[in-house]
């Protein structure tokens, strides 16, 4: 691969999905590219790149962008946004919305599934108080190939032994010879759609809950600014945003506030501005009724 090829291919990946490639990633470039040409019984980087100059296109463009994309999650991820979940924003929005009796959640870069289907695993749990509600779980992700693997929601063993506790295993999976599937009905709470964070996502809606981890780490400083505004504008007022635990918006945008009691979660600034601390909901006590999620 030339600099040439190295360049051209950093703008393609920036203009299409985000992802700032630093000079010291050419060897991941050449790893996963390498496969891509290996599969499509194309010669070389070179050549590939040649193509793409050559007959710009959608399909190569995309199966470049899903070749490059980093896909790595498990159940559970880093356990303390679903705690957080699950004993501060559940029972918080389950008073702010008990006239609506609706709550939706967007799960963006879902990569292959775990994320959208621990949270519906811990709301699932919570059904009694949840009785007659109407939920909603979207999640979305740049890849179609990850999105048709979360469809089918058949994991491995390493998969399911990665953060997901042994009562939760046999609860919501059966095992299909040495994988194990997703309960159907967990599988029915979450929806699952392609889509760009650098694309507007007005069609989308409101959501109460968003959460946006372990991707913005893949971006550069404008491009997170641009995303986090965007993503701010589809949380509903004094709706929740959870990052990933290496991520922050301080520095990056006014969009988004850090919670000033619980931390990993995030409010738009605008609703935070007009909510006056004396009339600030508290913070909900911890819910003890679910399974621990250690």
């Amino acid at each position: 691969m030339t600099e040439q090829d190295f360049d051209f291919l950093r703008v393609l990946l920036q203009v299409r999905s985000g992802l700032h490639l630093r000079a010291e990633k050419g060897y991941l470039v050449e790893s996963r590219l390498g496969m891509l040409c290996r599969r499509r019984g194309i010669e070389s980087i070179t050549a590939l790149v040649a193509s793409l100059r050559r007959e710009p296109g959608r399909e190569l463009e995309n199966a470049v962008v899903e070749a490059m994309t980093t896909n790595e999650t498990l159940f559970f991820r880093d356990k303390t946004p679903f705690d957080l979940f699950r004993d501060v924003i559940l029972p918080e929005k389950l008073a702010a919305n008990s006239q609506s009796r609706q709550l939706r959640i967007w799960c963006a870069a879902v990569s292959s599934g775990q994320e959208a289907y621990s949270l519906a695993m811990i709301l699932d749990e919570a059904a009694p108080r949840l009785a007659g509600w109407k939920i909603e779980i979207l999640g979305t992700d740049i890849s179609t190939e990850v999105l048709e693997k979360a469809r089918q929601g058949l994991y491995s063993q390493f998969e399911v032994q990665r953060g997901l506790p042994i009562q939760l295993l046999l609860k919501y999976f059966r095992q299909e010879g040495d994988k194990w599937r997703v309960d159907d009905r967990i599988r029915a709470m979450v929806e699952l759609r392609q889509h760009n964070l650098l694309e507007s996502s007005a069609h989308l809606g409101q959501f109460d809950v968003i959460f946006c981890r372990n991707v913005l780490i893949y971006f550069d400083v404008p491009t997170k600014a641009r995303v986090m505004a965007a993503l701010s504008q589809r949380l509903s007022p004094n709706g929740a945003f959870v990052l990933g635990a290496a991520e922050t918006v301080i520095g990056i945008t006014t969009t988004l506030v850090p919670d000033p009691v619980h931390r990993g979660l995030y409010r738009d600034a605008a609703s935070r501005a007009t909510q006056r601390p004396e009339t600030a909901s508290p913070a909900a006590p911890p819910a003890r009724n679910f399974v621990p999620l250690s």
